[in-house]
Order: C-alpha cells, then sequence, then structure tokens
C-alpha cells in the first residue's frame, strides 16, 4: 500500500464526447434533470458543455471528441445515484428515455441499478 498522500482532492469532471451537443444538452437537462453549469466556446468552432445535477459536484462535460476521435455507443462509466431508483426509472421510462425494462435486483453488496442511454447511444449507470 502506497504511503504517497494523493494531492487529488475531487473527481471534479467528467467527459462524453457528443457529435450534437445541443441535442445533448436538451437530453441531460430536460430528460435527466441536470443543470446546464457552463456552456463557452472554445477553439474556432465549438463548445465546452457542463452539466450536474443541482447539489452535485462533479459535473459532466457534453464536449466534441479529441482530434480524430468517435463519439456514441460508449459506455461510459458513470453512475448516477438516486434515492428512489423504482420511481426515477418509471419516471425516465414515461420520458421516452432508452432505459433498461426493470430494475436489476442481484441482491447485497451489489445496489438495485438500471442503465439508460443517451441519444448517441452513451450508457450511464443509475443506483440507489
Amino acid at each position: 500500500m502506497s504511503t504517497t498522500k494523493s494531492r487529488v482532492n475531487k473527481i471534479s469532471t467528467v467527459v462524453i464526447p457528443v457529435a450534437d451537443v445541443d441535442r445533448a444538452i436538451e437530453f441531460y437537462t430536460e430528460k435527466l434533470g441536470f443543470n446546464k453549469r457552463l456552456d463557452v466556446p472554445f477553439g474556432d468552432q465549438y463548445r465546452w458543455v457542463e452539466v450536474a445535477p443541482a447539489d452535485g459536484v462533479t459535473t459532466v462535460a457534453l464536449a466534441p471528441p479529441a482530434p480524430g476521435g468517435s463519439t456514441g455507443n460508449r459506455e461510459t462509466g458513470i453512475g448516477l445515484q438516486t434515492d428512489d431508483i423504482d420511481a426515477y426509472h418509471a419516471e425516465l421510462k414515461a420520458n421516452g428515455v432508452d432505459v433498461d425494462d426493470e430494475v436489476s435486483r442481484m441482491g447485497d453488496p451489489v445496489p438495485p441499478l438500471f442503465w439508460l442511454r443517451d441519444p448517441e447511444g452513451n450508457s450511464l449507470m443509475v443506483v440507489q
């Protein structure tokens, strides 16, 4: 075990490369209920956009891919937490979000969970 103390004190931002920033903003704000925290131009033709849950510390950047990179159909590795997974699952499903058919309940120590996909096919996990 390392005895070196990390100089990192939080995870600030995670990035999802997207092809259509406006469509991504609409999905993450209107379907998932996130707030848009930042929307600024960068470079000659790009925008840096960050969204997050209302009380969230870590933001999700919806940004163009790196040069030569691709977008869509990624497992993001992002896990969202909710206090009422059944209600959130039902709400997302009713709002037309691509979610798993059912909440998965594997038992301890794995929490109840389901996966959702954004309009570009990027998947995020929701846990309770």
